[in-house]
């Protein structure tokens, strides 16, 4: 089992830049696929990113390609989310989940951190 928190959230100008942490307790967190998921006030939780367990591969939906940078650190049992050049559309709930399966769908992660609010004005 892997319990996960986010930190890293806050309120930002569009064309701005905010760092996601995902830190995570247990030993077995370089076992797990981790991904971002985000959640926008009236709509559905959707797929961000995700990246492997040696962090060699990494996916994102289309949207964030070429601004989000998803990267880990097994040793500090983390993973980051470098966002930038972002715009309010990015405004949502960021929450990170481990998989032991991986892929864009949420039914694949079997646990969830609280999240954390991104918001972006314009």
């Amino acid at each position: 089992q892997v319990q996960l928190v986010e930190s890293g959230g806050g309120l930002v100008q569009a064309g701005g830049s905010l760092r996601l942490s995902c830190a995570a307790s247990g030993r077995t967190f370089s076992m797990y696929v981790i991904g971002w998921f985000r959640q926008a006030p009236g709509k559905e939780r959707d797929f961000v990113a995700a990246i492997t367990r040696s962090g060699a591969n990494t996916d994102y939906v289309d949207s964030v390609k070429g601004r989000f940078t998803i990267s880990r650190d097994n040793a500090k049992n983390t993973v980051y989310l470098q966002m930038n050049s972002l715009k309010p559309e990015d405004t949502a709930v960021y929450v990170c989940a481990a998989s032991r399966i991986g892929g864009k769908s949420s039914i694949n992660y079997a646990y969830w951190g609280q999240g954390t609010q991104v918001t972006v004005s314009s």
